[in-house]
């Protein structure tokens, strides 16, 4: 119950005599956080291809009848680690940070989830479709398994087209779907049990990023690595603006610098084979700087 896993855990592995000094308990921790993410549970998958994020799965009800219970308790292990000033080997995307705080999402937080889709909307909204009237219309289309689902994002909308006068508004609903409606029942589960532990104005100063960062913590950045493995357009390693920028970024603070890889990638985690892993949608994609 919320009330016994508001007291202090001791925890003993079954056949191994061990004095908890912290690092029992935060091996215990890593156990939970990263079963959490595992595939075969259903819950959670990639927010992207090869992503260090993991997003809540719309489908987890067809793998799990259980699923909403297993949400919950994943809540309550987040929350507790947040009580136990233990950090968990598991990162989410902006956009469900935004959510266990109850912040509204954007559409623009769709890109750290579905980068494909993010770059087709911003595309829509950034050229005139006025000659395409009849190619999209207020729906979408839902992967089940491989089965195809045909979902309105309102009344009747498959047979409303999508126009240069209410393309904004198809944007904003094609992101709410995705974000918000496909995992609502998901969401309001994990908070359940997040909330059953923490009480919302321990945790209301933060935002998103903060957010991960307590739940996380901060990682070691390495600069070395991160400009070793840095590509530019339009400059070189030798412009002096290149040079001021890698001195203000040795001259942050851990956090800022954690900071600024989350600006860049959407996530404070770093990954494992350092920053010559960073993954974009098509692939290994490296730090860029542009003019």
């Amino acid at each position: 119950t919320p009330a016994d896993l508001a007291g202090k855990l001791e925890i003993n592995f079954e056949g191994e005599e061990a004095v908890d000094a912290g690092g029992v308990l935060r091996y215990w921790y890593f156990n939970p956080s990263r079963a959490m993410m595992t595939p075969g549970y259903g819950l959670f998958h990639q927010a992207n291809i090869g992503s260090e994020t993991y997003q809540p799965n719309s489908n987890s009800g067809n793998a799990n009848p259980d699923h909403l219970l297993y949400f919950r308790f994943c809540g309550r292990i987040v929350a507790k680690a947040l009580v136990d000033n233990q950090f968990l080997d598991c990162h989410f995307p902006r956009a469900f940070y935004k959510q266990i705080l109850g912040v509204s999402v954007s559409w623009r937080d769709l890109q750290a989830v579905d980068e494909p889709l993010y770059k087709s909307l911003l595309w829509l909204l950034e050229n005139d479709i006025s000659g395409m009237e009849g190619d999209y219309t207020f729906s979408i289309d839902d992967d089940c398994f491989g089965e195809v689902k045909h979902v309105d994002l309102k009344l009747n909308g498959h047979t409303i087209n999508v126009t240069e006068a209410n393309k904004n508004e198809y944007v904003h609903l094609v992101a709410n779907r995705k974000l918000t409606e496909a995992i609502r029942q998901q969401i309001e589960a994990f908070r359940t049990g997040f909330y059953e532990l923490v009480k919302p104005t321990d945790i209301q100063l933060f935002n998103e990023q903060e957010l991960e960062l307590v739940i996380s913590g901060l990682p070691n950045v390495d600069i070395d690595d991160l400009k070793a493995n840095t590509e530019y357009a339009d400059y070189t390693p030798a412009s002096v603006q290149i040079q001021w920028f890698w001195r203000a970024v040795r001259s942050f603070t851990r956090e800022q610098q954690v900071k600024l890889v989350q600006f860049v990638t959407g996530t404070g985690k770093i990954p494992v084979g350092g920053f010559a892993e960073l993954v974009g949608m098509s692939g290994p994609q490296r730090f860029s700087i542009h003019k």
